[in-house]
């Protein structure tokens, strides 16, 4: 799947990246929150979940096939405006279906915007109970930053041995709701800004 986009005036493509193969974490449940919020502020969005990095196979750099689903994660990301990922909490670190993930993002160091260079990522971790929450997301930020995206202010840690949504998937969380609302608005606040930056540059090199 390529996405096409116009990176000046088209609606910014949020890229969401997480979750578990069980239906109805509260990762993907936190991921799919936030993808929302961004979408109600214009952006267009689409979602590689658990079940879709379940089928991707381990990463191997000195590989030169790729699976249909790896390309199509890697050409989506290509062309993303920002990403938002998520992973549940597995021994106080990333999980390794989310980590897969972003490892085949080393296909993209050889572009002319190479990894994440650029692009705001926003983080959610989901843990049962709080002592895995902290360490998690020290990873995933230091996982973000390796690949050269710029974490949001905001992140979100879900404890999900509250319960934190219903069977829906709405949260009932007031706060975890609101800190994913907020993180959804700084993504695309992100890209507005960048692209206001980009527009002001090309402004002032047409006028000089």
């Amino acid at each position: 799947m390529t996405v096409e986009t116009d990176p000046i005036t088209s609606a910014p493509l949020v890229v969401g990246i997480g979750g578990t193969t069980r239906p109805d974490s509260t990762s993907e449940h936190g991921l799919r929150a936030a993808l929302d919020a961004a979408a109600r502020r214009g952006a267009r969005t689409t979602c590689f979940d658990g079940r879709f990095l379940a089928e991707l196979p381990p990463y191997a750099p000195e590989r030169t096939h790729r699976t249909a689903g790896a390309v199509m994660l890697v050409d989506t990301v290509r062309v993303a405006d920002a990403l938002i990922v998520a992973t549940p909490a597995y021994h106080a670190g990333i999980s390794g279906l989310v980590k897969n993930a972003l490892d085949y993002l080393e296909d993209l160091s050889r572009d002319e915007r190479p990894y994440l260079d650029g692009r705001a990522v926003g983080c959610v971790v989901a843990a049962l109970g709080g002592q895995a929450l902290g360490s998690t997301l020290d990873s995933m930020r230091a996982v973000v930053q390796a690949l050269r995206g710029w974490t949001t202010p905001v992140s979100v840690c879900l404890d999900s041995s509250s319960a934190p949504f219903d069977s829906t998937g709405a949260c009932r969380d007031t706060k975890a709701a609101q800190r994913l609302d907020l993180l959804g608005a700084q993504v695309v606040d992100f890209v507005t800004a960048q692209r206001a930056a980009a527009g002001a540059r090309w402004l002032t090199h047409q006028i000089r």
